[in-house]
């Protein structure tokens, strides 16, 4: 008879995992120019540039060129405002840029088709996301503005002109591979919470599906969700409270985030549900539930995803979501993409097209009039573009 050895099986399987990680690094550097005056004459070509400043483990310099960077046929003098990257890079280097101009107040001003507007407080108006990837490669605008209208405007006291620039690189981080044992205990625990409905106090009834939850957890994480349950204006609660306007999934999704702080894949979010949303419109559902309920990490990662997954049969939908919620990154994304020579006709084609020009017509109008302008600028993108 053949001799068996007992083999002790451990609990924990011998499953790893890991995680993928996109962020937007930011930060600004002002550029003071005293004696603004004598810089003009300088020369085609010629510019001042700023010290040398450090955002997401790259160096850069802005580069102010009061006669353009480039002749202009027509006769007139653009003032060209460039950033360029001033250390190697293994890797192309994707960011986001935003240019301002300060008054003497400190107030910021942003460059538009017309002139210049006031920044809202606490809003950008970063356009990307753009490549660099050589020492001195740069991306800006060749026209920014002319240099009468610069010479004539309020920015100029004292003969001193200050330019904010604002730099966002994009930055992916891998974690793992961790097995379950490394994974956080907390993160496990809050999962099995929410999957065991233990100890729930409310549940939502959203597209014919139940959800339970804890009113206390939810309210931590939302400032919305705390009003209702805890402020003094709060609701009278029922057990089961019915979510209107949303989506199965996309509501399954969110709970999710607010118990685990990540957003799960798609096929776990789908699983169990009759519903027939892919992996683009969840994360554009699930950013309109981020900014419904006030979860602010959430609703900047559906905009990171939304802005590197842009193609012909989304982009449509993906800047209506833009316009109608202040997401100025992604709108700034699918401006560009629609821009592009090999794409506007394509999209005008599409289904989204058509709800884009009939919920969002101002958008259609600044479209327009950025394409109309492409062939005056370096590049395609209204100005902004790469030089080597």
């Amino acid at each position: 008879m053949a001799n068996f050895t007992s083999i002790q099986v451990p609990e924990t399987p011998n499953l790893t995992s890991s995680t993928s990680k996109t962020v937007i690094i930011k930060g600004s550097h002002n550029f003071k120019i005293q004696g603004f005056s004598f810089t003009k004459g300088m020369g085609v070509g010629k510019y001042l540039s700023s010290d040398i400043f450090s955002v997401g483990g790259h160096l850069w310099e802005i580069r102010f060129f009061p006669d353009g960077d480039q002749i202009d046929e027509s006769g007139d003098i653009d003032v060209s405002l460039l950033i360029a990257l001033v250390s190697k890079s293994e890797k192309d280097v994707r960011v986001w840029l935003e240019y301002l101009l300060l008054d003497e107040s400190g107030d910021k001003w942003f460059k538009t088709q017309s002139g210049f507007t006031r920044m809202p407080k606490d809003e950008h108006r970063m356009t990307g996301p753009h490549t660099v990837n050589d020492v001195n490669e740069t991306i800006g605008y060749s026209n920014f503005c002319e240099l009468t209208e610069l010479e004539a405007s309020q920015f100029i006291k004292d003969d001193c002109l200050t330019i904010q620039c604002t730099v966002g690189v994009l930055k992916t981080s891998m974690d793992g591979p961790k097995s379950v044992a490394q994974l956080s205990d907390l993160r496990q625990s809050y999962e099995q919470l929410l999957e065991s409905s233990e100890e729930s106090d409310v549940s939502f009834e959203v597209d014919g599906e139940t959800f339970y939850a804890h009113k206390l957890i939810l309210a931590t994480r939302s400032p919305v969700f705390k009003a209702q349950f805890f402020g003094p204006l709060k609701e009278e609660i029922t057990r089961c409270i019915k979510i209107e306007e949303m989506h199965a999934p996309v509501f399954k999704a969110l709970l999710h985030f607010i118990y685990c702080d990540v957003i799960p894949d798609v096929e776990e979010v789908l699983a169990g549900l009759d519903t027939k949303c892919g992996d683009t419109m969840i994360t554009q559902h699930l950013l309109v539930a981020a900014d419904r309920y006030g979860i602010q990490t959430l609703r900047s990662l559906c905009e990171v995803r939304l802005c590197e997954n842009i193609a012909i049969n989304n982009v449509a939908a993906s800047l209506t979501l833009a316009e109608q919620h202040g997401c100025f990154l992604l709108k700034s994304s699918c401006l560009e993409f629609i821009r592009l020579p090999e794409n506007l006709e394509a999209v005008i084609r599409t289904d989204g097209f058509k709800n884009l020009k009939e919920s969002c017509p101002a958008v259609i109008d600044e479209l327009l009039i950025s394409v109309a302008r492409v062939r005056d600028y370096s590049c395609v993108s209204c100005g902004l573009g790469s030089r080597r």
